[in-house]
């Protein structure tokens, strides 16, 4: 299996009580800490069909392209129409969208995806930052080698079910194993844009395991935001779409 180098993964735990006083508060300082007062500061342009510089598509491998164009950087969102279907099938829950960032100025634009995060609208408006990936690989080589301990364990008290348990445990590794290469390989890395290096792409991924977060809904409704450039680029979007929706209308 692929690893990755190891780094520190400190995971915050909150215990929540049974009031609901007590959780509505929780909530607020959880949403709070996702979304800085600095942050509400920053200029927001957010993406509209109607407004120049927005644009909107639809490609034939079924994905949606959302372009917003200020100035010198263009960010464009793309999003795959199944992918609330297919977070209910990764045993790691996550929500991915794929980003394209183009800069067409003459100096230098710092892209991280250190601030950006992904608001889940109809779930208590909860907002999830952006996985660091170096973190989640870690997370998932370790989910990876706890499942092997548990299935030599599990083996050792029950020699009657080693077929079964080996043959979950192979494809909970080969699952593990392509997740790992794909996080490396795709994930949007901090970096430098300049007339030299004017266009950026790769993979940002979101946690959707969360108490909040359950209990999807027949259509789902999401806010992405990507500070660039002192800027806050806001995506509006949904998922899956319906008849008549700006999702179904294609634009060349």
């Amino acid at each position: 299996m692929h690893r990755l180098p190891n780094r520190v993964c400190r995971r915050w735990r909150i215990a929540l009580l049974p009031t609901l006083a007590v959780a509505s508060l929780l909530l607020a300082t959880t949403i709070a800490i996702a979304s800085p007062a600095d942050q509400a500061k920053i200029p927001a342009l957010r993406w509209d069909e109607q407004r120049p510089g927005c644009t909107f598509s639809r490609s034939d491998d079924g994905h949606y392209h959302y372009g917003l164009w200020y100035g010198d950087v263009g960010v464009t969102l793309i999003v795959d129409a199944q992918e609330v279907e297919k977070v209910h099938r990764r045993h790691e829950p996550f929500f991915g969208v794929l980003l394209n960032v183009r800069y067409r100025g003459q100096g230098t634009l710092d892209l991280t995806t250190e601030h950006m995060s992904l608001e889940f609208v109809k779930h208590f408006q909860v907002v999830q930052p952006a996985l660091d990936p170096d973190a989640f690989a870690e997370k998932v080589q370790n989910d990876a080698d706890a499942l092997d301990h548990e299935t030599a364990r599990e083996i050792e008290k029950h020699p009657e079910k080693k077929a079964e348990k080996e043959a979950y445990a192979r494809v909970f590794q080969k699952d593990s194993a392509q997740l790992l290469e794909f996080v490396s390989k795709n994930s949007l890395r901090p970096l430098q844009l300049s007339p030299s290096l004017p266009e950026a792409s790769g993979w940002v991924l979101f946690s959707t395991n969360s108490k909040w977060i359950s209990g999807w809904k027949k259509q789902e409704e999401f806010i992405l935001r990507v500070p660039i450039d002192g800027k806050m680029y806001e995506f509006p979007f949904k998922l899956p779409p319906k008849p008549g929706e700006v999702m179904l209308r294609r634009r060349e």
